[in-house]
């Protein structure tokens, strides 16, 4: 079996991030989705599991998934999501983004960039405004760099195996002009042998600003996900401190999957 993971406190984006999980995973074989919460005090935990009950008889409409609920006491919210994850061997937390924190507050100092940090498996981030539709375009952000070693195969493709979507690979930077380099060739060769279960596309992009054009490439390629591979604070940083990401994570409909060796 499988584990999905949803964190929720029962805010509105968590309970609706638990009801797009559940579409999500709807028609995919062998998953548990587990309902996961951290409460503070024992005197909580009759609450905290009533909550998770009702939350899952709610769900209940909205798709054909095996769902279990668990709570657990402690202090310290991504250290317990982080342990349990790697208890259960998950392959994929799926987290909401709270809508009424900027962007840079929510990336810098909250649950989701510190569990990204922490890496137990790939985390899927919704975005407050995202409804479930299809997953069946996802879009693999690459530098190509020594894909070999920087690349997470094992992780992104227990992903892609919940969905078997199309995959496209694209790549934007502004060095890029009539032809390719030679390095850029030899990695695209190493990616497409990676990949080659899942027939990837590939695409170069020779512009100076990364976010507007992968903003317009998720609305060109109709993409349902965008998966991006961090290799450091300062990328995760860089990457999601800009007005331009905020339009694709933050307020569009369009998931991203951090994932990371």
């Amino acid at each position: 079996m499988k584990t999905v993971i949803v964190p929720v406190d029962f805010s509105t984006s968590s309970v609706n991030c638990a009801h797009y999980a559940v579409k999500m995973l709807t028609g995919t074989y062998e998953i548990n989705l587990i309902l996961f919460h951290v409460y503070e005090k024992e005197a909580e935990a009759e609450e905290a599991w009533y909550l998770l009950e009702k939350l899952k008889n709610g769900l209940a409409d909205e798709g054909f998934v095996k769902i279990i609920c668990h709570a657990e006491q402690g202090d310290d919210f991504t250290d317990n999501l982080n342990r349990f994850a790697r208890h259960r061997s998950a392959q994929l937390i799926v987290m909401a983004l709270n809508e009424k924190k900027k962007l840079e507050q929510i990336f810098y100092t909250s649950n989701t960039l510190k569990l990204v940090d922490k890496n137990p498996c790939p985390v899927m981030i919704i975005p407050p405004s995202a409804y479930f539709g299809t997953i069946k375009n996802v879009a693999l952000t690459s530098d190509f760099k020594e894909v070999d070693i920087t690349i997470p195969t094992a992780p992104i493709k227990a992903v892609l195996d919940l969905f078997r979507p199309n995959l496209h690979i694209v790549n934007v930077d502004s060095e890029h002009y009539v032809s390719l380099t030679e390095e850029y060739l030899a990695q695209r060769a190493r990616l497409a042998d990676m990949f080659k279960d899942y027939r990837p596309e590939f695409y170069f992009i020779g512009t100076f600003d990364f976010h507007d054009t992968i903003n317009q490439f998720v609305t060109d390629k109709q993409i349902d996900m965008v998966i991006t591979i961090p290799r450091s604070r300062s990328f995760i940083e860089n990457l999601f401190k800009s007005s331009n990401t905020k339009k694709l994570v933050f307020e569009s409909s369009v998931p991203v999957l951090a994932a990371h060796e």
